[in-house]
């Protein structure tokens, strides 16, 4: 039998840029990385059920906007994950940018008395989501996307921080708990990605439900999607 990595599935051979460390089709023929995939719910289910609250609440349409972008996220890495192919792997990537720039509007306009647009605010994230949409369609580096996604993380970061700091510190049990998941989900993607091959080969020893544990990047998901969500209450 062939290993579980290179087992052939109902998408057919990856055609997407980037692999994880997931074994394909190990678990469904139907799904390439099945817990990659479902993890993703997470990304999914809570932020409908805030964008439901947000709307009820009448607030304002940038954080209904916060939230409709995460839940694209959400589908869009499902998809990716499901199928390894090129353009699910876009229906990722490209929206983890465009979400992040929603989130840097939102921590940016959050001391206004009034409900009003930032047209030079909006014009520079728009410009910025557009120009790395069209190197990274004309590049197709990994590299660049996650060096692009970084930045936009660590101005949210700096920007919560001295709003937590300096603003509304009562609100600082929430900032770090958001944070310090969301960074647990990113400590656990580098060894994903670090110590593939280890990994594997503990999982070939594991029953498959415990080996499931080891399934970092999934842990990812999991932690990233919940700091995301989190963040979005602050």
């Amino acid at each position: 039998m062939a290993p579980a990595a290179d087992r052939q599935g109902y998408w057919g051979p990856p055609t997407s840029t980037l692999e994880w460390c997931e074994e394909n089709y190990a678990v469904s023929f139907y799904i390439a990385e099945f817990w990659n995939t479902v993890s993703n719910l997470i990304f999914i289910l809570p932020p409908i059920y805030g964008a439901i609250q947000t709307y009820k609440d009448g607030l304002e349409k940038r954080y209904l906007a916060a939230y409709l972008c995460l839940t694209a996220v959400g589908l869009g890495s499902w998809c990716f994950h499901m199928t390894l192919k090129y353009e699910m792997q876009l229906l990722d990537e490209l929206p983890m940018i465009y979400s992040c720039c929603v989130f840097v509007y939102c921590l940016y306009e959050c001391f206004k008395y009034k409900n009003t647009v930032n047209y030079l605010l909006l014009f520079l994230l728009i410009t910025y989501s557009a120009v790395v949409s069209i190197v990274y369609l004309n590049l197709k580096e990994p590299v660049f996307h996650q060096v692009m996604y970084g930045t936009l993380v660590s101005i949210i970061v700096l920007r919560s921080v001295y709003i937590v700091l300096w603003v509304y510190p009562w609100l600082r049990g929430l900032g770090y708990t958001s944070l310090a998941v969301f960074l647990m989900g990113f400590f656990l993607w580098n060894v994903d990605n670090i110590f593939c091959d280890k990994l594997r080969a503990l999982r070939e020893k594991m029953p498959p439900v415990v080996g499931a544990v080891t399934q970092f990047h999934a842990w990812w998901h999991i932690l990233t999607g919940l700091g995301s969500y989190l963040h979005i209450l602050l």
